[in-house]
């Protein structure tokens, strides 16, 4: 939700009313290039594992063979007299201060994959191979920090952002030497872990690597305990599987593989963290409108009202949500579900920053832990297309997209279904998947840059299939095999895919993430490719989308991201990036058949066929369904024009209301690259409806025709289009039943 790194999209800073600020560059840095990798796109159910695992299960994620492979020298680079300089730096301080080389190394190659960064401070301040920490406000104002005094003070006052003049002290070094010399830093790092473990380990320095699980765990400087124990199974993980890297200056690491490490995640128990911590109450910035938690009792449930207050000088400037009265003036349609690609305890103390500008109504935990933020009567800005959000209730999770296997717990899924059938039920909301959305289902406002911007969590790693089983609806067969109609429905377990992607890195909160990995120049676009790297062989919730029934025909490309002339994105093939989301057909959704083919279909998708690989039998990657209402262009079109909101038309506005208005309203327009052609159909999420669009501009509502919700004249069907939910004109289309 937040900072994505592996899109490299900052969503904390949105327009007024969380429309979305998104640049042509960011859009130009999305230009998704092919990849030799596409060719080993494995088919989905071909190759089951040997061992599907049986229920849901957080698992440590191994180094990638990427990882563990030397990398290339920068081309230029002067080779070192020493290549193995570095690595006799990490034996020198584990010999001196008694901590095990392996350890030691894990912990920097989680840091920092080992890299010095030439004694430059990193994003959020993290110095060197072990990436201590020493925040400032100069490098804040770097960081684009510099004006929200509320975030900056509790962030320069938070230990976490200043590990290195501890460890520098404890090591008997300058601070100076320790931020600019890997020796120093080496050795600094090596005695802060050593003074860890002497404080949580009864004052022992073990030789064995598996008993210093609870230092490692108080390096991580974790808040809350799973994010100092996701932190400890990536460093073990690491440590039982090796790694191999060259740095970009050329030194040569290895950690040796020691598969016989079994650490005891229990002693972190010893640093007492608390599960949960909620932000101070705040009665100004964050106005308690609730007096509990609006969640089945099933949960432990905790109301943390959001930051909501006037921060500039025209009571248009608040954050962030807008006050509303759902269901009574506003109907529920959707849910929508999230990560943070943030930490629980991060992304509550930032929706508690009102210019944060972005929100939802209910935030849940790894350990199951539900905070309701947002009243459901209110809109949260959580998708960036207010089209949808405004009939939305919006459900982060605590995790990254990228290493989602890691943080989607069997206590998150528990919790969050929980929550999602409760809320489904108060509020009448459809349990489909065409209202059951991700935010990777939500499309981008119709913008320049927003859609191809918009963001793809919890992503591939969610277990839709088990979710919906959850909450009640689950994915089964309604109709004979013939059908014209099918529900994407890979086997999770056996569904193991490649995808290419890049690890999050530290935010600039007071409860800090695990750092992974090297960061690139620009936070704010996409990374580069070389730092796109595959992930670890794993289940997925999608099947890849081919332009032809072969394994080696290219995947699909979407416009948005491949080859839109506006922006200058080049053409060319989808790729197997986790974020390229024009390829992928996601577990759960509903499509029109488009054709058949031995153990291949091909479904309407974008406007175009896609083939997907589903053999008969237990092996199939979908299901036959019965679909009530289906959508294709009228008889004489050539084309319809597909929507990414539904909003009124300018002339179903008062005409006082368009004079007096604090902004204008978004105007309702085709998209440029997305159509229908005669001969395709897809399936709609239920009765055409009429457009609307929620007008709110001062934080009192004291402004003329302040919460007001505008009725469009239009009315539309909401459908299934790719990866992504669209809208078309009822008045475009020809509406019948699937066929059997």
């Amino acid at each position: 939700m937040f900072r994505h790194h592996e899109y490299g999209h900052i969503y904390g800073r949105v327009f007024r009313h969380g429309w979305l600020a998104c640049a042509a560059a960011v859009v130009a840095a999305i230009a998704l290039s092919p990849t030799a990798a596409q060719s080993a796109v494995a088919p989905s159910a071909a190759a089951p594992s040997a061992a599907a695992p049986s229920a849901v299960a957080p698992s440590a994620v191994a180094p990638s063979a990427a990882a563990k492979a030397p990398a290339a020298k920068t081309p230029g680079a002067k080779a070192p007299s020493n290549p193995s300089h570095l690595q006799q730096l990490f034996s020198a301080a584990a010999a001196k201060y008694q901590v095990p080389v392996a350890v030691l190394l894990g912990v920097s190659y989680q840091e920092s994959l080992w890299e010095g960064n030439d004694g430059k401070p990193r994003y959020a301040g993290g110095y060197g191979p072990m990436n201590l920490t020493d925040l400032t406000q100069s490098l804040l104002t770097t960081d684009g920090f510099s004006g929200d005094a509320e975030r900056t003070s509790d962030l320069l006052n938070s230990p976490a952002m200043h590990t290195l003049p501890t460890a520098a002290t404890l090591a008997g070094l300058s601070d100076t030497a320790v931020e600019t010399t890997e020796a120093a830093n080496i050795q600094a790092g090596a005695t802060l872990l050593a003074s860890y473990e002497k404080q949580y380990n009864f004052g022992q320095l073990p030789a064995d690597p598996s008993d210093w699980y609870v230092a490692v765990a108080a390096y991580s400087q974790g808040a809350e305990p799973y994010v100092a124990q996701v932190f400890c199974q990536a460093v073990f993980a690491t440590i039982k599987a090796g790694a191999t890297r060259t740095t970009k200056d050329g030194q040569v690491v290895t950690l040796q593989a020691d598969p016989s490490v079994h650490p005891d995640p229990g002693t972190i128990s010893r640093l007492h963290l608390q599960s949960v911590t909620i932000p101070p109450a705040n009665p100004t910035m964050d106005p308690s409108q609730e007096s509990k938690a609006e969640c089945p009792a099933s949960l432990h449930c905790i109301y943390s009202p959001s930051g909501y207050w006037q921060y500039g000088p025209s009571k248009g400037d608040y954050g962030d949500h807008d006050m509303a009265n759902r269901p009574k003036d506003l109907q529920f349609r959707y849910i929508s579900l999230h990560d943070n690609e943030e930490t629980g305890d991060g992304t509550l103390w930032l929706f508690h920053d009102p210019t944060y500008l972005a929100s939802a109504n209910y935030e849940v935990f790894s350990n199951g832990t539900v905070v309701q933020l947002v009243p459901d009567e209110d809109i949260a800005w959580d998708t960036g297309n207010p089209a949808f959000y405004q009939h939305s209730i919006g459900i982060e999770q605590e995790g990254f997209a990228i290493d989602g296997a890691t943080w989607y717990t069997p206590q998150m899924y528990r919790a969050t279904s929980e929550l999602v059938k409760y809320l489904t039920a108060k509020y009448d909301i459809p349990r489909t998947r065409a209202h059951i959305l991700g935010h990777d289902n939500v499309p981008g406002e119709n913008c320049d840059t927003c859609i191809a911007g918009q963001h793809w969590d919890p992503g591939p790693y969610w277990n839709w299939g088990l979710f919906m089983a959850l909450i009640g609806a689950p994915i089964r067969p309604t109709a004979p095999a013939t059908s014209s109609v099918i529900t994407i429905d890979p086997n999770f377990w056996t569904n193991q895919q490649v995808v290419t992607g890049t690890e999050p890195i530290q935010d600039l909160t007071p409860y800090p993430s695990p750092y992974h990995g090297p960061e690139w120049a620009d936070l704010d676009a996409n990374p580069p490719g070389s730092f796109y790297k595959p992930q670890p062989r794993q289940p997925t919730s999608f099947v890849w989308l081919r332009t032809a029934p072969s394994f080696s025909a290219p995947l699909l490309s979407d416009p948005y991201l491949h080859g839109d002339p506006y922006v200058g994105t080049p053409p060319g093939p989808g790729t197997i990036r986790a974020n390229d989301w024009g390829d992928k057909a996601p577990t759960g959704e509903e499509y029109v058949v488009a054709a058949r083919q031995g153990n291949w279909t091909a479904i309407w998708y974008a406007g175009t066929e896609g083939w997907f690989y589903n053999p008969r039998g237990r092996n199939a990657t979908a299901v036959p369904t019965s679909a009530p209402i289906t959508i294709t262009p009228k008889a004489g079109l050539s084309s319809i024009p597909v929507y990414v909101d539904d909003y009124p038309l300018q002339s179903d506005y008062p005409a006082n209301f368009l004079k007096e208005a604090q902004y204008p309203p978004p105007l309702h327009a085709a998209t440029d690259n997305y159509t229908i052609s005669a001969g395709q159909s897809y399936v709609a999420g239920g009765p055409a409806f009429n457009g609307d669009w929620y007008y709110a501009a001062n934080i009192d509502g004291s402004a003329p025709y302040d919460r007001t919700d505008f009725q469009g004249s239009d009315t539309f069907y909401l459908i299934t289009y790719n990866h992504r939910m669209a809208f078309v004109d009822a008045d475009d289309v020809t509406v019948s039943a699937s066929t059997p």
